[in-house]
């Protein structure tokens, strides 16, 4: 799906279309941490073992896992609105009848069919906010980061609250909320355009013959046994009641939220991918060391649980950055076979930890997910050199990198660089840096960033290499009939806007630069902080002048 660029206006101006699946994203994302309140309860008064609960994990994250497999292939399809509303109508029916059980096998069997309607969901409720949205691009990303972090955090509260009345509350409620959400999309989401090309269901599973996706899958697959051990048997030594537990995980969530969108890109920034993760992975089996030695102190569970939220919440954030960065696929088929990989370690860690509970005791499952965060470190080191390269831009990912459009640029020219986006100003930008290169006597390279955003675990890329191609074209055509000639390059960036500006100043830096031309942003301070500061970025990390341009003055250095 293309989603071109639009100005920025009033971020709270939006479709009913766009609010309406921000709400179902929300409720979407109380999925998992909305049953963490009502474990011991369901235990209790379903007369079962924590093993067997463990299993509405096992059974949710496993059929999730298989459908990743095929929702790409399946929303390629029938388009993306239909695919939302299969997905929302699969969770009410599911999430209602796990309401209606009776015993925890039922509930077990109820949740698989809850995993299948949220993957059909979640692989495009990112996409159709981002196509609807009228506030552009970047208020879009920001209104999903917001209802991420609303279900993250507002999940185990809801639950911890409806479950005080009883264990059933929280499946109801979400058979509500979400039949809501799917009334309210097949109301105002309109029919969106489905791709030219249909993804191939084998797809996914022939990416992971790809080393580095491989490689980074395989260090998700023990990142996320380690995460849902924790996540499944956490509650039991803490011995409180619903209304309790779902505090602490709110407060778990909130980090988990704060972290992935906020704290993740800076460290990525600063120290690079690999080495966070590193420090990261380490942390979260320190944490799995204390609760397993403490086990019998709820206090020291409690409060080691609530601090993992950080960790978590960077680690989703940086191994899907991993991810993407050393795919040699397309996005949506290299997100796929990640989630395949990934959500298995996540469903069978509940089932295994169960096992080692009943032949054991309760603290040697929080002492092998520690040591399955420390096998991801040494797993991870394998593809470092792959992410690394990545990272500096010295390895591009296939089919999606260094891109010329036009005439190719001369080795030995040192241009101007003009970066434009679909903005109302970009002929301006793109004119008068054409006349700072005349006056340097340089050739002009007009450039398009090709954005691949990381929104927790999931990526998306607004813009595809078509329309960008076609928008630089525009650009040399035009200043072509003014007798300027210059040539084009595409460039791609994973993470955020930030992250462009220093994949840019790369580009620079290896094309030994005159100087980079720049609009100024029309984002607000709050989007730069939220979003990565372009600009700031560029500025900091590029070794030539950069010129920034507004839409009625004239060219500034900084």
């Amino acid at each position: 799906m293309t989603v071109p660029h639009q100005p920025a206006t009033n971020p709270f101006k939006q479709p009913r279309a766009v609010w309406a699946v921000a709400f179902a994203c929300v409720i979407s994302f109380m999925g998992i941490g909305l049953v963490d309140p009502i474990l011991p309860a369901l235990a209790d008064d379903l007369h079962a073992s924590p093993s067997q609960v463990s299993l509405l994990f096992t059974s949710y994250l496993v059929v999730t896992a298989v459908a990743m497999l095929v929702v790409g292939a399946v929303a390629s399809r029938i388009g993306p609105k239909r695919t939302l509303v299969v997905g929302l109508a699969i969770i009410v029916v599911f999430a209602a009848l796990a309401g209606t059980s009776d015993t925890v096998g039922q509930i077990v069997g109820f949740r698989a069919g809850w995993g299948l309607g949220n993957a059909l969901f979640i692989a495009t409720s990112l996409a159709v906010i981002v196509a609807s949205a009228t506030s552009g691009f970047a208020w879009a990303i920001i209104l999903y980061e917001t209802a991420l972090g609303l279900g993250i955090a507002v999940g185990p509260l809801l639950g911890g609250e409806l479950g005080s009345i009883s264990w059933r509350g929280p499946f109801y409620g979400v058979a509500v909320l979400m039949a809501i959400a799917m009334i309210a999309t097949l109301l105002f989401v309109p029919a969106l355009p489905r791709p030219e090309r249909p993804t191939s269901l084998g797809a996914p599973l022939r990416a992971l013959r790809h080393r580095g996706l491989l490689t980074m899958g395989i260090m998700a697959l023990l990142y996320n046994w380690g995460f849902f051990t924790m996540l499944g048997y956490a509650p039991y030594p803490m011995e409180l009641h619903a209304h309790e537990l779902g505090l602490v995980f709110t407060g778990w969530g909130l980090l988990v939220a704060i972290f992935s969108v906020f704290v993740a890109p800076r460290l990525q920034a600063r120290f690079g991918t690999a080495p966070v993760l590193y420090v990261n992975l380490a942390a979260l089996a320190v944490v799995m060391v204390v609760i397993a030695a403490g086990v019998t102190t709820p206090s020291t569970v409690i409060v080691a649980v609530i601090v993992s939220g950080a960790f978590i919440g960077i680690n989703n954030t940086l191994t899907t950055q991993a991810v993407m960065l050393v795919a040699p696929v397309e996005r949506s088929v290299a997100s796929s076979a990640y989630g395949f990989v990934r959500f298995i370690g996540g469903g069978l860690a509940p089932l295994a930890a169960g096992k080692l509970a009943d032949a054991t005791d309760l603290g040697v499952p929080f002492y092998v997910g520690g040591v399955a965060f420390l096998l991801a470190i040494p797993v991870l080191a394998t593809g470092h050199r792959l992410v690394a390269a990545a990272e500096s831009g010295a390895v591009e990912p296939v089919g999606s990198a260094l891109e010329p459009v036009g005439a190719a640029a001369s080795p030995e020219s040192r241009p101007v660089l003009v970066a434009v986006g679909a903005t109302p100003d970009a002929a301006e930008i793109v004119d008068a840096a054409a006349a700072l290169a005349r006056d340097q006597g340089c050739a002009l390279q007009v450039v398009r960033i090709r954005e691949t955003v990381i929104v927790e675990e999931l990526a998306i890329e607004p813009e595809d290499a078509e329309h960008a191609r076609a928008a630089v074209r525009e650009h040399l055509e035009r200043l072509a009939g003014h007798g300027v000639a210059a040539t084009g390059q595409i460039l791609t960036s994973v993470g955020d806007h930030a992250a462009a500006g220093r994949v840019l100043a790369q580009h620079a830096a290896v094309l030994r630069a005159r100087a980079v031309a720049v609009g100024r942003s029309a984002h607000t301070p709050a989007v730069q902080f939220a979003e990565g500061s372009f600009t700031t970025a560029l500025t900091d990390a590029a070794d030539c002048p950069v010129f920034l341009l507004g839409a009625d003055e004239k060219l500034a250095s900084s």
